[in-house]
């Protein structure tokens, strides 16, 4: 891995890409990520799996724009057992709780990092299916529970692990959001939440977050239960291959 140089609050923020890689015109990962993940790649790709990147970094103003629109009711908000709420019926603090289930607060987002990814195996996505990126897909039954299966028993060795393997009170279990160990302590270590307070509370502050008076009310409680909040890192993650 490459030496990684200090991390930036923009960079942290996703204010800034200049730590980005773009595989794609859309998908972009860490530039320090680009050799551990093409060998994940390649080693599934012996096994018989296409791993591909459904989302990569994302930066704050596209996580802002996911935000409002739940908060706004233009994108359904889902409780944990993929029912629809009508945002609108549910008071601001219920609203910005069930929306962190499973979207990150913008600035929060371990997508703003770039060596966080959801992924899916191509070649096991059925014909005619469109990608939800719902647990369903990826448990026991479901057209990708051979990349479950393979992530469970490899990932680890590449370095990488699932940060919301398990649902443990703050954002739902998400079998398909890949964490690339290395680099993502790094970031988790420079994290401060004066960070996220004076992202929101700056003068110079351009973008308006639905829900924001709230936000920072219990800003404390939000990053105790859903940015702190991640599955432990397995031991062999430290000496990937």
């Amino acid at each position: 891995m490459t030496k990684v140089t200090k991390i930036t609050a923009a960079e942290f923020l996703g204010q800034s890409n200049k730590h980005i890689h773009y595989i794609t015109e859309h998908i972009g990962i860490n530039k320090n990520m680009i050799n551990a993940y093409s060998a994940l790649v390649t080693g599934a790709q012996k096994d018989g799996i296409d791993i591909k990147i459904a989302s990569g970094f994302r930066s704050f103003e596209r996580q802002l724009l996911i935000w409002n629109n739940k908060f706004s009711g233009k994108v359904p908000i889902k409780d944990i057992k993929n029912n629809e709420l009508y945002g609108k019926s549910l008071s601001e603090f219920s609203r910005v709780h069930a929306i962190l289930l499973f979207s990150a607060l913008p600035g929060a987002s371990r997508h703003h990092w770039g060596c966080d990814i959801d992924i899916y195996a191509s070649n096991l996505l059925p014909k005619g299916h469109k990608l939800k990126l719902e647990p369903w897909e990826y448990d026991k039954g479901g057209p990708f529970e051979g990349l479950s299966n393979w992530l469970a028993d490899n990932a680890h060795h590449f370095g990488f692990y699932l940060p919301y393997k398990h649902y443990n009170g703050g954002i739902a279990a998400e079998p398909w959001h890949l964490s690339y160990a290395p680099l993502a302590l790094k970031y988790q270590d420079t994290f401060e939440s004066e960070l996220l307070f004076n992202c929101f509370n700056s003068r110079c502050y351009k973008h308006k977050i639905l829900g924001k008076k709230i936000i920072l009310e219990h800003l404390d409680d939000i990053i105790e239960r859903y940015i702190n909040n991640v599955n432990q890192i397995p031991e062999s993650c430290y000496n990937p291959l």
